[in-house]
Parts: C-alpha cells; sequence; structure tokens
C-alpha cells in the first residue's frame, strides 16, 4: 500500500507540474500576438553551455514571463573577438523559451568591454587598440581594474569605447546581427555610456579621444579640447558638447536597433540605463527622454542620484520622488514599456525582504511600469523566490488592468523640458520635482507632457515648472494651446515671451521648489500643508475626486474605457526599520454619478470585489477598505 500511495502521489505531482506547465504556455502564447514587453515579469539568469532548458523550467514555475541571460557577446573581449560559442548558447536558450510560448532576451554591453585575466591573455583591448579607448581631455584613457567597480575581478582589465571607433563599431553591429539571428526575442544592452560615472571622471565629460573630436568637429565646427569650456553650462561650446554627447548614445542604440531588425524583425532591442531625470544622464549622455524613440523599451536601473538604493532603506521622501521618476519614464515611452530594475534588500536585518519586495512591487506596478527586483546590485536570483512566485502569479491574473495602455483623464499638464533639465539643472529639476510632488500630495489627476507631446495636451491648465529654455516650435505650440483655451502657469521664469495675462500666470517665488524643500525639512508636515500657491490656480478637479492621507499616491487613467485609480501607501515606513505600511484608513472616492454607482476594487495581491456608493447630488460617494500597500479601484460598467 505504502509503494502504490507513493507511485499515486508522484504521479500525480507530474500531472500537475505538466497542466501548470502547459497553462503557461497557453497564456504566454496568447501575447505572442501583442507587444511582449509590456507584460514582463522579470528574472534574471545566468546562461551555460548545457542550462538553457533548466532555466526555461524553473522561470515557468516561478511565473516569470521575459526571462534575461548573461552571456557576454561583446562585453568580454575574447568573445567579442570569437563569439560562436556563445552564440550556440543563445540559440539553445531561444528555442527552450519557444517551446513553452516564454520570452527570452539576451545582455549585450554597450560600450564597456572587460578582457578576463588580461596579465595572462594574449589579447586585450589596450594591447591590441588602445586607439580605441575613450579618455579624459588630458589624454588618461578609461582603463580600470579591480575596486573600480564590483564586478570587475582582479586581474581583469575593464574598457571603456568610443562609439566613434570605426573598426570596432563595424564588428560590434556584426555581433549584433549574429545574435538576432539566433532567433532570441531582445538585446538587453547595458552602459552605453560615456565614461563618467567612476571615481576620478564624474565632472570629465569625456570622451576626448582622436576618434570623437574629429566626429565633433566635422558637425560643429569645434574643436572640443580647445573651443569648450568644459563645465560652463552657458557656454555656447559646452552645450553643443552636451548636445553631441547625448545624440551620440541615441544614435549609438538606434544603429543596434536597425542592425538586429535588418536580420530579426521581431527582435527588440531594451536598454538598460541608470540615470533617470536627474544630472547624471546629462554626463552620462544616456538620457531616457531621448532614447525612447530608439528603441523598443527602456529597463531603467532607477536610484534617484541620492539616498538610499534599496526599497528597505527608503524614506517616504523617497519613495514619492520615487514615483516622481516612474511617472516621468511612463510620459516619455508614450506607447513603448517600461521596466523598473530595482533592488528591494541587501541584507538588512531590521527589515524582511518578503515586505521590502512587496513595497517595491506596489509602488512599480501603479505606475504602469513592469517591476523586476534583483538581489543587491546583481540581475540574477531573487531576494525571495517565494515572494516573487507570489506577486508574478497575481500579476499574470491581472496583468491587463496594470500594463494595458493608459488614456488621460482630465489632467493638470506639468512640462519636462530637455534642455531646461541639461543646461540649468539646478532650477528645473527641484521646481520640477516639487511640483509633481504638490499635485500628488493633493491627489490631483496630472500627466506629465514633452516636447513631443505638447501638440497633443489638451487639459485645462500647464504648468511650466521653471522652464528655462524653449525652442521655437516649442514657443509657437504653447502660443497655440494658450488660444485654444489652456492656461499657462509659468513658476519662477517665464521664457516663452508671452504676455503674463489671465491665461498666462506667472508664480514667483516658485512653488515647485519651495514645496521640495519644506518636504526635504519635515515631510510628515510638509506634506500634510497643501501647496496653496499653486492649488489655488488650478481648475476644478472633475469626474473624480479622492481624499486620502499624502503618503497614499494616487495615479488617475482610462484603461479599456473604464476611469481607474491607481494607489500605493507609503504610510508609516521607517528606513531599515518598518516595512509595513501603516494601513490608510477612511478614505473616500467620489465619482460622478453619471458615470456609474459602484466601484470595482482590487486590492495588492488580493481578489476583485465591488464597492457599493451612495448617491449625494451630482455625485456617488464610496468608502474604501483600509489599504495597506496599494490597490486600483475602477467605475464598474453599468448593466
Amino acid at each position: 500500500m505504502t509503494h502504490l500511495l507513493c507511485r499515486f502521489l508522484l504521479s500525480a505531482r507530474l500531472a500537475l507540474l505538466l497542466l501548470l506547465l502547459c497553462g503557461c504556455s497557453t497564456l504566454n502564447a496568447q501575447k505572442a500576438t501583442e507587444d511582449w514587453t509590456h507584460f514582463v515579469r522579470i528574472a534574471g539568469y545566468s546562461l551555460e553551455d548545457d542550462n538553457a532548458e533548466p532555466i526555461v523550467r524553473e522561470a515557468q514555475l516561478s511565473h516569470v514571463f521575459g526571462m534575461e541571460a548573461d552571456v557576454f557577446v561583446v562585453g568580454r573581449y575574447p568573445n567579442f573577438l570569437d563569439p560562436q560559442k556563445s552564440l550556440s548558447s543563445i540559440r539553445a536558450f531561444a528555442e527552450a523559451a519557444h517551446k513553452t510560448g516564454n520570452k527570452a532576451f539576451i545582455y549585450m554591453a554597450g560600450t564597456e568591454c572587460i578582457t578576463p585575466n588580461a596579465d595572462k591573455a594574449a589579447h586585450t583591448v589596450m594591447r591590441d587598440h588602445p586607439e580605441w579607448v575613450q579618455r579624459k581631455i588630458t589624454g588618461e584613457p578609461a582603463v580600470f581594474h579591480a575596486g573600480a567597480a564590483f564586478w570587475i575581478d582582479p586581474g581583469d582589465e575593464d574598457v571603456w569605447i568610443s562609439p566613434y571607433a570605426r573598426d570596432w563599431r563595424k564588428t560590434y553591429m556584426e555581433r549584433v546581427r549574429q545574435v538576432a539571428a539566433t532567433g532570441i526575442d531582445g538585446l538587453y544592452v547595458d552602459v552605453p555610456y560615456w565614461m563618467t560615472h567612476f571615481e576620478g571622471w564624474e565632472n570629465s565629460w569625456a570622451s576626448f579621444d582622436d576618434f570623437t573630436i574629429a566626429e565633433f568637429r566635422a558637425r560643429t565646427g569645434l574643436d572640443a579640447r580647445k573651443d569648450v569650456k568644459v563645465g560652463n553650462f552657458e557656454d555656447a561650446g559646452f552645450r553643443a558638447w552636451i548636445d553631441f554627447r547625448i545624440e551620440t548614445i541615441k544614435e549609438f542604440l538606434s544603429e543596434i536597433r536597425q542592425s538586429a531588425t535588418a536580420v530579426n524583425p521581431q527582435v527588440k532591442t531594451i536598454a538598460e540605463i541608470w540615470p533617470g531625470i536627474e544630472g547624471p544622464a546629462v554626463r552620462v549622455g544616456a538620457d531616457v527622454y531621448s532614447l525612447y524613440p530608439v528603441v523598443d523599451a527602456i529597463s531603467h536601473e532607477y536610484d534617484l542620484d541620492e539616498g538610499e538604493y534599496v526599497a528597505s532603506g527608503r524614506s517616504q521622501l523617497e519613495w514619492s520622488l520615487f514615483q516622481v521618476g516612474m511617472i516621468t519614464f511612463r510620459a516619455f515611452a508614450k506607447e513603448k514599456a517600461s521596466w523598473i530594475l530595482n533592488y528591494s534588500w541587501d541584507g538588512d536585518k531590521g527589515v524582511k525582504p518578503a515586505d521590502a519586495m512587496k513595497n517595491l512591487a506596489m509602488s512599480v506596478i501603479v505606475t504602469g511600469a513592469n517591476f523586476w527586483d534583483a538581489p543587491r546590485q546583481e540581475m540574477q536570483g531573487s531576494n525571495d523566490l517565494a515572494t516573487r512566485k507570489h506577486v508574478f502569479e497575481w500579476l499574470g491574473r491581472n496583468e491587463e488592468t496594470f500594463f494595458s495602455h493608459r488614456a488621460p483623464l482630465h489632467p493638470v499638464g506639468v512640462y519636462f523640458s530637455p534642455k531646461s533639465r541639461d543646461y540649468h539643472l539646478m532650477d528645473f529639476l527641484p521646481s520640477y520635482r516639487g511640483t509633481l510632488l504638490a499635485l500628488l500630495h493633493a491627489h490631483r489627476d496630472f500627466q506629465v507632457v514633452t516636447p513631443r507631446t505638447l501638440d497633443d495636451f489638451h487639459g485645462q491648465a500647464l504648468v511650466l515648472p521653471s522652464v528655462s529654455t524653449l525652442s521655437e516650435p516649442e514657443k509657437q505650440s504653447l502660443r497655440s494651446l494658450q488660444a485654444s483655451g489652456t492656461t499657462l502657469i509659468f513658476t519662477g521664469i517665464n521664457a516663452s515671451g508671452i504676455p503674463v495675462t489671465e491665461k498666462a500666470l506667472l508664480l514667483a517665488p516658485d512653488p515647485g521648489k519651495a514645496r521640495l524643500e519644506s518636504l526635504k525639512r519635515d515631510f510628515v508636515n510638509g506634506s500634510r500643508r497643501p501647496s496653496t500657491e499653486l492649488l489655488d490656480v488650478l481648475p476644478p478637479q472633475t469626474e473624480i475626486q479622492i481624499d486620502a492621507p499624502p503618503t497614499v499616491a494616487a495615479h488617475f487613467g482610462i484603461v479599456k474605457g473604464r476611469p481607474h485609480i491607481f494607489l500605493v501607501n507609503f504610510g508609516g515606513l521607517v528606513p531599515h526599520k518598518v516595512s509595513i505600511p501603516t494601513s490608510a484608513s477612511n478614505i473616500r472616492v467620489r465619482v460622478q454619478a453619471n458615470l456609474g454607482n459602484n466601484l470595482v476594487y482590487l486590492p495588492f495581491l488580493g481578489e476583485k470585489r465591488i464597492l457599493h456608493g451612495t448617491k449625494h447630488g451630482d455625485f456617488v460617494e464610496v468608502k474604501l477598505p483600509a489599504i495597506e500597500r496599494g490597490a486600483v479601484l475602477w467605475v464598474q460598467a453599468r448593466k
């Protein structure tokens, strides 16, 4: 009996496993006709010669859709010279993934190239091609060894190559085509940077190698070594150098995408970019605003460029600023996907990994971005595999709610000016962030507007936070917007040339800067005081209103024709100590009665239920259950 029972139980487990795998395969296959980059639930793996099948099996069992694998085709010099072994592994990985309907993408370094054990190697970049390497204006080459970064092992030679090194770039694009030809679903291009982020290079504004100098001269007529006042943002030559460096990285990634799709039209190019909306984007040259049009998705390794890089150590202000960054990325992306590669926990003894992971997951998905958590600053593994399975399984069942296209409701516009950020960072960025925080804490519906979307904006008000630099087309679009009835609200400065009237206001001093400063001094009390200087000149909120604590962030949008509110709660979180938010109670939502009288309510990791409202005049009011980490709710369609 015991033997038969064991055989029965084993058969049952095998049947359950097969059912799970078949179910995942069927669901994944349904996404084959859609843009799969919007629906990824990502995990990273290390691809070896013979482990493609085990990777795919583990991914299926943990509800992963979208597998990243490290295999070095261009980022390791020996593989760059001879990629055949790596290409064979990639081909096997693609085939194994596609058998289950999953998607697989391969890590590829951008401008960084490492020679392992360089002291014993016959060939290294510096021995073979020192002319390829980026350089400071003093001529010092961008070559590094162990200690410069955690991923550089003892004995390794780490170099950063100029995108204008012609022979290197020709071979690089050939490797791109070879990888794409394996049938892989995506090329995951990391660190396509100018070297300005290692110690001693932060203010170098590299590269001043001969290839790059020659290209800059051909485009501008300027000698970067003589005609550029490096670090002087008011210098026309330096501004030209800034623009050139950003355009260079954009063109490099555009060529990668073109090279890949020439041999595999279905393959996606995903750029992993560390700089966000802050200053490093300008220094490194990888500006996500400029890159979204030339890639298929961006994976943001985003850490605010300040404060803690792990979720378990974030303050409530940092959580709010994290929301600002992600909402801005989603505006840059337009119809494309945004992935957030972030780190929830790094050995923090006062916090459970599972709690930090859940906080991070909810903070990401409410913005419409895709969640990818990894341990420490690695791409592989998980801080807590059971939690990843739980979150990914729930996300898989609710992916249409979180990752479908979101259309604006009736938002206040806030203008992100790339050139104001590039040239006047210390004025624009605090104003921009503070403005969005004021709206976020007041639970106002807002939309980030950019030069690419300015002509499509139709809101009643557009805030321009310390926008100092506007092109003539931007100025003309603003005049047209004002003529159509939109109120322009300039804060701190009016660089548009539009006279101040009741339809073109100037708020000075800048309320956005003041808001951010007050939050830095005292977040708890500062967040409770509304920014009346700004809020009082905005049009009233219509259709949907919400009363909630300022530590509950709300994002509005129309999904599949129904108004939605996405909520995330940061109340009570204390860095390194408290990772379970204080439940937010007595939240009330008012919806115009003509939209519907009930709400569908979906709490984080929970199940949907219907909330019934009470009619008060033209609105229906609904009291929400206490919210722990977050929830999404939408107006139920009338039957």
